[in-house]
């Protein structure tokens, strides 16, 4: 199921903390980027924040500009984002700011926490997901029932730190405050545990006043049939690489990268590539790489086209080639009709030898784009 674009919004101290143990609040931003969360509020479906960023700050999280509020009610949209809130026990202050302001409020929780909140009349909708929280069957709700299609996430460190590790986070944006925090009880953006391998790309850095901020995408493959937020970055870019191609009345248009566990793309490829007018993508991304590269055993690669299992121009399909090369993850978007091949299944093929193929519909729309001339 598609999930939302999950954006990871947070200010740390120099030494990596959130916030000091004192009674009030530390104020890490500079007011010039107090302004520019208040437009990324502006900008999204939903803000989440946990309970215990509730109970610990009492956060109204509104958008604060007259403005950008109007400009959202001028574009069809609520005047407040959707407020969402995340408890497993229910255990919610009904005094709190959050639940008094803004517009429309959300709380995901367990059934035993729904009957908590319930008791405690909180004024919010209540959704809950059975004996324990889920991340996905949490974002799923918001996609497909809420039609949240950007959600900000405010906190706290342990949300962050889960949405991390499930890959589930499409975005970092973190701002480095000039200030040391020095206590050891002090709350931490992130906590202990199994995060997703590899470096995330930096994809901007800008000085704001006395802050700094910096985004950041994760790169990292999923290792399973669960997608990240890395895997539809790199099918999305496999599909731009399908738009590439040079146009064929008797070929698909596929576009494919090669990316190893860590996140760093080893190569790419698209069909017709270069001076071969026959060359698939899978098969073009491929003959770029040693085939002795130890990183191919543990590497996903993503096609915009299920690799083909059947093919007149070449001795070997593409499935049969990714076969060979040790890779045992894929992730496509869109299954091969019979335009050419009747009954063509290369993703049969590769999971009966044992490899995970994954299909995210969702980008199909993308994949089929640069092929509409050959679908009738």
């Amino acid at each position: 199921m598609p999930y939302p674009y999950v954006l990871l919004s947070a200010a740390v101290s120099l030494d990596g903390y959130l916030d000091d143990t004192g009674p009030e609040r530390l104020l890490l931003s500079s007011p010039a980027d107090f302004d520019r969360v208040d437009e990324v509020r502006a900008s999204v479906d939903a803000i989440l924040v946990g309970a215990g960023t509730i109970r610990a700050d009492n956060p109204r999280l509104l958008v604060n500009s007259p403005e950008r509020r109007a400009a959202r009610v001028a574009a069809g949209q609520p005047e407040y984002p959707l407020k969402v809130t995340v408890s497993g026990s229910g255990d919610l202050d009904p005094d709190a700011h959050f639940w008094h302001t803004g517009g429309e409020k959300l709380v995901f929780t367990t059934d035993k926490g729904a009957e908590r909140a319930r008791a405690l009349g909180i004024a919010a909708d209540l959704v809950p997901l059975g004996p324990d929280l889920d991340w996905r069957r949490l974002l799923e709700h918001l996609h497909e029932v809420r039609g949240v299609r950007r959600l900000m996430v405010e906190g706290g460190g342990t949300i962050h730190t889960q949405l991390l590790q499930q890959g589930l986070a499409d975005e970092l944006q973190l701002v480095l405050a000039p200030v040391f925090v020095g206590d050891p009880d002090a709350p931490r953006l992130f906590g202990p545990g199994a995060y997703q391998p590899g470096r995330l790309r930096l994809t901007e850095t800008r000085r704001i006043e006395d802050v700094v901020l910096m985004r950041y995408e994760p790169t990292a493959p999923g290792t399973g049939p669960l997608p990240t937020a890395a895997d539809h970055h790199w099918l999305a870019l496999a599909c731009d690489l399908a738009a590439e191609c040079p146009p064929s009345r008797t070929a698909f248009s596929v576009g494919a990268v090669i990316v190893a566990a860590d996140g760093t793309e080893l190569a790419r490829g698209h069909s017709r590539e270069g001076d071969d007018p026959v060359v698939h993508a899978e098969e073009a991304a491929l003959a770029k790489l040693d085939p002795a590269d130890p990183r191919l055993a543990t590497a996903t690669v993503y096609s915009s086209l299920e690799p083909c299992a059947h093919r007149a121009s070449r001795p070997k399909p593409c499935a049969r080639l990714i076969l060979d090369a040790g890779v045992r993850r894929v992730v496509t978007a869109w299954r091969e009709p019979d335009t050419f091949v009747a009954g063509a299944d290369g993703s049969g093929l590769l999971a009966g030898r044992g490899v995970e193929v994954v299909v995210l519909e969702e980008y199909a729309g993308r994949a089929k784009a640069p092929n509409e001339h050959l679908l009738g």
